[in-house]
């Protein structure tokens, strides 16, 4: 099969990064034509103008919509793309050289009809945007399922980095109108109509993160809301270690208690695996602001999935 990539980009009131992103794909090393559709979405801060300086480097469209949402927006670019297969991406990623190169690569190996790539941190990140990019990759934190391969079983692809192949779309008709926990629910989608996904290491993207603490929170309370949503759409999904943040925060509050009483074992235990996390980051980004910052990152990121996981488990709203 002869691959045509379109690669699919929303973006909402951020020209700023949307340059960023078109002038990492200038730099491609890939030979083969490719298209690239920026989906305006309702935006008032538009990026036609920096999108205009790009058009005589990229084959670029820029289509300026309504606000409906990314995962809408993500559908309306694959009905108006022309390739065969097409590649979604957060307007706030950075892609390096070898990307298309290695996509194009490990589908000609071993062709699935939708893959993902995993996140990393660029050298220019914020030392705040390196402990969320550790938080939110480390196997000591998610188990690495954002792409960790040995890490994982069968690849969950998210929608920062996520690819999907025309005849894919066709059959499932993209990203449903969930909030959250989209691109899950449209991988449970694919392999209940027979298509594969695998994890393509070397894809990866420098995500940005553009995220205070308390935009971290609630951003990770939105992922917890959408797990139990998830767990009773597909039941056959749900797993006992959806609960561990939960769990974990609760226990927090326990070993507090339990401490006031003298009875200081479980604290420790929490104080050491903070310190694992601390000692982890360190050795990883070899920076002791980011390692200091990573153990914030990594209780807040707990707290918002556990917390979010928990209201929509016991008190869930409608229409989500």
């Amino acid at each position: 099969m002869s691959l045509s990539f379109s690669i699919i980009i929303p973006v909402y009131n951020r020209p700023n990064e949307i340059e960023e992103l078109l002038d990492s794909l200038t730099k491609q090393d890939f030979s083969n034509d490719f298209e690239v559709l920026i989906i305006e979405d309702g935006s008032t801060e538009k990026s036609e103008n920096i999108v205009e300086e790009y058009k005589s480097q990229l084959n670029l469209k820029y289509i300026f919509k309504e606000n409906s949402g990314a995962g809408a927006s993500r559908n309306f670019g694959m009905q108006k793309a022309s390739g065969n297969y097409y590649i979604i991406l957060d307007s706030d990623v950075i892609v390096p050289p070898q990307y298309l190169s290695e996509v194009n690569n490990a589908l000609e190996i071993n062709y699935t009809d939708a893959f993902g790539g995993p996140d990393a941190a660029h050298k220019s990140f914020t030392s705040l945007q390196k402990a969320i990019n550790y938080s939110m990759t480390s196997v000591l934190t998610t188990g690495g399922i954002r792409g960790k391969k040995q890490a994982v079983g069968k690849f969950q692809p998210r929608s920062f980095n996520l690819g999907l192949s025309k005849a894919a779309f066709n059959k499932t008709q993209g990203f449903s109108k969930m909030k959250n926990g989209e691109d899950i629910d449209l991988t449970f989608r694919l392999w209940e109509n027979g298509f594969g996904t695998q994890l393509i290491e070397k894809a990866f993207v420098y995500h940005k993160r553009r995220s205070s603490i308390q935009q971290f929170f609630k951003q990770t309370f939105g992922f917890g809301t959408a797990r139990p949503i998830l767990n009773k759409k597909y039941p056959e999904t749900a797993k006992p270690t959806y609960w561990f943040p939960s769990l974990f925060i609760i226990g927090i509050d326990v070993s507090i208690i339990l401490a006031v009483f003298g009875y200081n074992q479980l604290l420790y235990f929490y104080g050491f695996y903070f310190l694992l996390i601390f000692l982890d980051s360190l050795v990883q980004n070899k920076n002791l602001k980011v390692a200091f910052l990573s153990v914030f990152t990594s209780l807040t990121q707990f707290l918002g999935y556990g917390f979010g996981f928990l209201e929509s488990q016991f008190y869930p709203k409608k229409n989500k």
